[in-house]
C-alpha cells in the first residue's frame, strides 16, 4: 500500500540517530523508497547516495507516508508543512506525552510491519487557518493543527478584545488571552486553560479564556465549521501576540483583527491496537489509586 516512505525527525541527540539508522534499514529491506528531509540526513552516520534527500514540498508530493521521529511538537509542525498533500503521517514518540505520536522505538518494526502490509488505522484530522488584518489588510497567514491563541505580551495588565462567531457577536472580555482549539488540540494548552477534551472525531471548536476577569466565563464549543473573528480593541496599550501550535507568528497591535476558520485535513496512521480513551488514561493518568 505504501511504497515511498518519507522521514521527517527533531534536531537530535543519539537515539534520534539510532532511531533513523534502523528505520532506513528496515525499510530498505523492503525495497521501499525512503525521502528524508534534511535534518534526518545529517543525523544519519551511513547518509549516502540511496538516501534522497528533499524539501517538505518534494516529500508531501512524492511520499504517501510520512514517518516523523520525534515528540508532539514535531508531528504537529511536519502536520502544517504537509497538510496541502494527500499524504499520511505516522508518529515515532521520543518527545513526553505523546498524544499523536504513539508508537515507540521499541516496538517501532514490528508495528510498522504491520502497518506496511495493510493492518492500520487511519484517522482524520482538521487543521484550521488564521488570517491576522491590519488597516483592512492582510497582514499574514498561518494554519494550526492543534491551536490559534491570542496572548498578551510586553505587558503587565490585561488584553482587551472582542469575539464574533459568524458574523454574531459574542463578547467583549479582559483577560490573558484566547485558545481557540481542534479536538486534537482539546488535548493541549485549552485542557491546561480549563477546556473540555473533545474526541478527534467530532466537527468542533473550543473557544477558551486564560485568565479572564469575571467569574462567568466558561469554555465555549461551537461547529467546526464556524468563522471566528477576535479583535484586538483600539483602547488597548501594548503588543499582543498571535501563536499557531506553539509558535509565535504575528505581533499584533490595538485594531488588528484575526479570522479563524476550519481549514485542511491531514491523515494520522495508526496501529490497528490504537484506542483514544486508552491514550487519555495512559497519558493524563487516569484511573490510578492515590
Amino acid at each position: 500500500m505504501f511504497k515511498n516512505i518519507g522521514l521527517i525527525s527533531k534536531p537530535g541527540n543519539a537515539q534520534v540517530q539510532d532511531c533513523l539508522e534502523r528505520l532506513v534499514k528496515f525499510l530498505r529491506k523492503r525495497s521501499l523508497e525512503v525521502i528524508m528531509d534534511v535534518t534526518s540526513a545529517q543525523q544519519l552516520l551511513s547518509s549516502n547516495d540511496l538516501n534522497i534527500i528533499a524539501d517538505p514540498d518534494v516529500l508531501g508530493s512524492r511520499c504517501d507516508l510520512v514517518i516523523v521521529i520525534g515528540g508532539d511538537g514535531t508531528l504537529l509542525q511536519s502536520a502544517r508543512l504537509l497538510a496541502k498533500y494527500d499524504v499520511c503521517l505516522l508518529g515515532i514518540n521520543l518527545g513526553r506525552l505523546g498524544f499523536l505520536t504513539d508508537i515507540s522505538p521499541s516496538d517501532m518494526e514490528e508495528y510498522l510491519s504491520d502497518i506496511l502490509d495493510g493492518a492500520f488505522l487511519e484517522e482524520d484530522r482538521f487543521l484550521i487557518e488564521a488570517e491576522v488584518y491590519r488597516d483592512n489588510k492582510r497582514l499574514s497567514y498561518t494554519n494550526a493543527l492543534n491551536d490559534i491563541v491570542v496572548h498578551r505580551w510586553n505587558m503587565s495588565h490585561m488584553l482587551t478584545f472582542e469575539t464574533t462567531i459568524n458574523g454574531h457577536f459574542l463578547n467583549q472580555q479582559r483577560a490573558d488571552g484566547l485558545v481557540v482549539a481542534t479536538p486534537t488540540g482539546s488535548t493541549a494548552y485549552a485542557l491546561s486553560a480549563g477546556g473540555p477534551i473533545i474526541h478527534p472525531s467530532l466537527n468542533a471548536l473550543v473557544l477558551v479564556t486564560i485568565c479572564p476577569h469575571t467569574l462567568t466565563s466558561r469554555p465555549i464549543v461551537i461547529d467546526g465549521d464556524s468563522c471566528i473573528q477576535i479583535t484586538i480593541n483600539f483602547e488597548q496599550t501594548g503588543e499582543a501576540q498571535l501563536n499557531s501550535d506553539g509558535v509565535l507568528c504575528q505581533t499584533l497591535l490595538p485594531g488588528d483583527w484575526i479570522t479563524i476558520e476550519k481549514h485542511q485535513h491531514i491523515r494520522l496512521i495508526h496501529p490497528q491496537s490504537h484506542d483514544h480513551y486508552t491514550t487519555l488514561r495512559a497519558k493524563l493518568d487516569w484511573g490510578k489509586l492515590v
